[in-house]
């Protein structure tokens, strides 16, 4: 039963587990910890590549050309969806930052870099024809992100800034060495 269980009902097992044994929450913050770090750079580029080469252009065309409150064109539209395939991932380096997990949110952000760079170096189809720069420029984005992510004041993950590690200057020369200035003006601006 246990392996049928929907995402949402083994939430509420976990809950109800935990208000029954509090004895057991070291035991299953322990385990939390060992699944949100068990993360690659790899898989995660292999899942940022999936996410963006799976919209086609049908999805484009529902949202592209004569819509109610207006044109929007092809680019726009490809933007934004390409946008929300990837804003799973950047939500995703915020969450460990705010987690203190630092290492696994460069991890996901190396991930993302890698992703984007298969794409903009890859066979450019459907509608990643129709947004050019988006990989660099989203690149860029996920740097900045995993930088400036928990600096607010009052933010869960206000403080943590001072235990990020570098950004890895190795990864960007041998994986994405092509954007080696983009990640450098990532790195320099201040939100």
């Amino acid at each position: 039963m246990l392996d049928r269980l929907k995402p949402g009902e083994a939430v509420e097992v976990l809950r109800r587990l935990l208000a029954s044994h509090p004895d057991l929450g070291d035991e299953a913050e322990r385990t939390a910890r060992a699944v949100l770090g068990a993360v690659t750079f790899e898989d995660i580029a292999n899942d940022v590549e999936d996410a963006l080469r799976a919209p086609d252009l049908d999805d484009l065309h529902g949202r592209a050309g004569r819509q109610e409150w207006g044109y929007v064109e092809p680019g726009e539209a490809a933007w934004e969806i390409l946008g929300e395939a990837v804003q799973p991932f950047l939500d995703d380096i915020e969450r460990q930052i705010e987690l203190g997990l630092e290492v696994e949110a460069l991890e996901i952000c190396k991930g993302v870099l890698l992703g984007l760079y298969r794409v903009e170096h890859g066979q450019k189809e459907g509608i990643l024809e129709y947004a050019d720069d988006f990989p660099m420029e989203v690149a860029g984005g996920a740097v900045q992100t995993w930088w400036t992510a928990g600096r607010a004041k009052g933010s869960a993950g206000a403080g943590t800034r001072r235990n990020r590690p570098a950004f890895p200057q190795q990864f960007v020369d041998r994986f994405v060495p092509e954007w080696r200035d983009t990640i450098a003006r990532a790195l320099s601006r201040r939100k």
